[in-house]
């Protein structure tokens, strides 16, 4: 174990030249670095935003639903059956023309039976509009303090306003108890969604979702014990810029606020390409590739810290392409398109007699066949990375 540490925290990795962990052992009186023993505090952290969630959603999130009268759904239950059961829990949820044959012929039931007990059995499994709408309006609400938070301790912060006070001093740089705070609650948060993740609605791009909030976890951790909290912080908050504006509009979307729904969607569109495709490039970019190799210099750790974000932009044009192909059918049909990714779970697709095919948001997103409008619960969640 010890030389397993060893390498782990090999200063030749982790730190500048000329720099070791003995530098940060015994700082002056009043003066804090930061540690990786910090990060633990994230999980209690973590268990707590959990436990206020469940508060949240039960005090606060479902009587705002009951005054908008958004109610959770009855619907028909697939009636006990072993066989059909079997087959479900295995995975053919939408079993093909010729096993519904042969599962009728087992059971001596109509074709037509069998297919409308997958039916009820798929919508068991689909959450309701009540359950979406709360879950994202506890999204919503902690996105939206997060980033107010993140914006008012950035106004004050020197770094924000020149770029090149992120590298100034480095590593030698102190750890204020607001940049602090933000950076534990922010890695709280995404440490409470990898194990809140098995209690949420259960989506296609599960595993995904899983491994970016490993992926995020992981960034935040990396940056912290570098000591690149200033540069860190920057693009926490950018990243949460646009995070809110998705929430509130699918919150419009379950309320039935369609034009509400679609001002929202392209307001959270512009600013999503803006701060992605403007800002982070020109700005962040800017800064972790030029500024810092002319004040500080390359070292092993600053090439995996920049190739991490250089791959971040590759997924922002990815993103933004995505937003902006939904922007422009929206345009020519007047409404913003469905997101069958959100509304369509991987237990829950549309059935009829000709069942229109389920297509994920990679291969477009097109109304469906019954004329449904809106984004339609989670909108662009297909950005499964978007924020980190």
């Amino acid at each position: 174990m010890a030389a397993l540490s060893a390498w782990f925290w090999d200063e030749r990795f982790w730190l500048p030249h000329n720099v070791s962990w003995a530098d940060f052992v015994d700082p002056e009186p009043g003066v804090e670095y930061p540690k990786a023993g910090h990060l633990l505090s994230a999980l209690p952290l973590a268990l707590g935003i959990f436990a206020v969630r469940i508060l949240f959603e039960r005090f606060i999130a479902r009587p705002c639903a009951h005054v908008l009268r958004i109610h959770a759904e009855v619907r028909r239950t697939a009636t006990p059956n072993a066989l059909l059961e079997k087959v479900f829990t295995s995975g053919a949820k939408c079993p093909d023309p010729r096993r519904l044959e042969a599962l009728s012929k087992q059971l001596d039931w109509d074709v037509r039976k069998v297919q409308r007990w997958f039916r009820h059995r798929r919508n068991q499994d689909k959450p309701s509009t009540l359950t979406k709408y709360c879950e994202s309006m506890w999204r919503l609400t902690f996105y939206l303090c997060i980033f107010t938070y993140g914006v008012h301790f950035l106004w004050q912060s020197p770094w924000t306003w020149d770029t090149r006070h992120c590298w100034y001093n480095y590593p030698y740089q102190v750890l204020s108890p607001g940049l602090y705070h933000y950076y534990v609650t922010e890695l709280a948060f995404y440490c409470s969604l990898l194990f809140s993740q098995f209690s949420d609605i259960k989506r296609k791009d599960f595993l995904i979702m899983f491994v970016h909030h490993l992926a995020t976890v992981g960034l935040i951790s990396f940056s912290y014990v570098n000591n690149m909290l200033r540069m860190g912080s920057l693009v926490m908050c950018l990243h949460d810029a646009s995070d809110f504006l998705l929430e509130a509009a699918k919150l419009a979307n379950y309320a039935k606020y369609q034009r509400l729904c679609d001002f929202l969607f392209v307001v959270f569109g512009v600013v999503f390409c803006t701060a992605r495709l403007v800002i982070y490039p020109f700005w962040i970019l800017h800064s972790t590739l030029f500024e810092s190799w002319e004040i500080i210099g390359p070292y092993n750790s600053w090439w995996l810290f920049n190739g991490l974000l250089l791959v971040l932009q590759v997924l922002h044009v990815l993103w933004s392409y995505l937003i902006a192909r939904i922007a422009f059918k929206a345009l020519l049909r007047g409404k913003v398109s469905k997101d069958e990714r959100s509304d369509i779970e991987s237990s829950s697709e549309e059935e009829g007699g000709s069942r229109e095919g389920v297509r994920t948001p990679l291969r477009g997103t097109r109304a469906s066949a019954k004329g449904e409008n809106g984004t339609n619960g989670h909108l662009t969640s297909m950005m499964w990375a978007q924020g980190h």
